[in-house]
């Protein structure tokens, strides 16, 4: 498989570190509009043969075609913010490549009522081309993350092995992660955070169908694994939330973060000052989206990885019945930032993402995955994943809860 990686931060760097030895890689474009990040990541690979280095700029569809066409891809990777997410695709499409992102086309909250009703839905964009890829014969994989992503394979792993019925569905993730030297510092990027986390969050009841609460709502206390411990989590705007109904037969689905409230009152300020808009505005003459002048201001989660300390765990929370039993289970993964940093020299978070895509990508270039059109991780069957997650040192867990 020849790869277009377009976006070489903190999970682009583990993308390309992963799937550097996988039998199935002939050549990963290492593509950022940060030439100079992009030959430090190919520098620390040391692969220049596999892993050329390109500049790009993700708003430019016509470029993304020509950079495609100039390596003769089968794939192009989008590891940037989902700000980006329709030209790349749309790009993707043009060249005739098949195409995965870790995050859906962003929403638009409801004009009225949006702490009550969804307005344009994430993934809404790619949803409405699903025909035309469906027609073209090729295939568009979204939300290929951890979460979305794994998450997504384990609630089909449940549905598959674990239940016989399903009544909720609750993707929860939380960490201890601490960064050494810095009173806030994101171990993920702040632009999707801030997206994800003020938007109106969404919840699915079978009975009501999609509807949304207002940002941090619902806390509840949730025990994580692996010494991390308790955490309040609440809702946040999520992709499961919008495809696990499609593909499951349950009652609710939700997503919550173990966000903490350092991290909440941060957000709330930003909101509050009108910090967290990525509308640009006019400052002195120069034109700049407040979010991005916040991002320019914190410290790249990609190069904290040496200051980062703690655990990371993604996982889903699956309720329902089996052999006519209650049961409840938690399928999860946890990363620690020591061991990931010490065998893959990527921090925590970003080998929890990055892992899920390249295991993706050898999927599809094995068979055991195969589809057309607009997909997500639910469409595809589970096992041969969660088998491809232990031969990667991947590990995953199921808790009975």
């Amino acid at each position: 498989m020849k790869v277009l990686l377009v976006g070489v931060g903190g999970v682009g760097e583990a993308i390309a570190v992963i799937a550097r030895d996988r039998p199935w890689l002939e050549k990963m474009v290492l593509a950022d509009y940060n030439l100079k990040r992009a030959k430090e990541v190919r520098r620390k690979l040391g692969s220049p043969r596999i892993f050329p280095a390109e500049w790009i700029d993700a708003h430019d569809k016509k470029q993304i075609v020509k950079l495609a066409r100039k390596h003769d891809v089968d794939l192009i990777m989008n590891a940037v913010d989902p700000s980006y997410n329709t030209y790349i695709f749309d790009a993707a499409y043009k060249a005739g490549c098949m195409y995965m992102d870790m995050a859906m086309s962003l929403s638009s909250p409801h004009p009225t009522r949006p702490y009550e009703e969804c307005g344009v839905k994430l993934g809404d964009y790619q949803f409405e081309r699903a025909e035309k890829w469906e027609k073209k014969g090729r295939l568009a994989v979204l939300g290929m993350g951890s979460d979305p992503g794994l998450s997504s394979v384990f609630a089909m792993y449940a549905q598959k092995h674990l239940f016989d019925s399903i009544q909720e569905i609750g993707v929860r993730d939380g960490s201890d992660l601490e960064v050494l030297g810095y009173e806030f510092a994101p171990t993920f990027s702040i632009w999707t955070t801030i997206e994800e986390c003020l938007n109106p969050p969404v919840i699915w009841e079978k009975e009501k169908g999609w509807y949304t609460t207002p940002p941090f709502s619902e806390p509840e206390v949730f025990e994580f694994p692996e010494g991390i411990g308790p955490l309040e989590c609440v809702n946040v705007e999520h992709e499961e939330v919008l495809t696990m109904p499609a593909w499951i037969e349950c009652n609710r689905v939700t997503f919550k973060y173990g966000l903490g409230d350092q991290f909440i009152n941060v957000l709330k300020t930003l909101d509050m000052l009108g910090l967290g808009s990525k509308d640009p505005i006019d400052v002195k003459g120069v034109t700049v989206a407040p979010r991005d002048v916040v991002a320019a201001c914190l410290p790249d989660p990609a190069h904290l990885g040496d200051r980062m300390f703690g655990k990371t765990c993604a996982g889903t929370w699956v309720k329902g019945v089996k052999d006519g039993q209650p049961r409840q289970v938690y399928l999860y993964q946890v990363a620690d930032n020591q061991t990931c940093m010490a065998n893959y020299g990527v921090q925590a978070v970003s080998y929890q993402t990055g892992a899920n895509p390249v295991i993706a990508m050898e999927l599809l270039e094995t068979g055991a995955w195969r589809g057309r059109g607009v997909l997500t991780p639910e469409a595809f069957d589970p096992d041969p994943y969660i088998a491809k997650m232990t031969e990667l040192n991947y590990p995953y867990r199921i808790k009975e809860m």
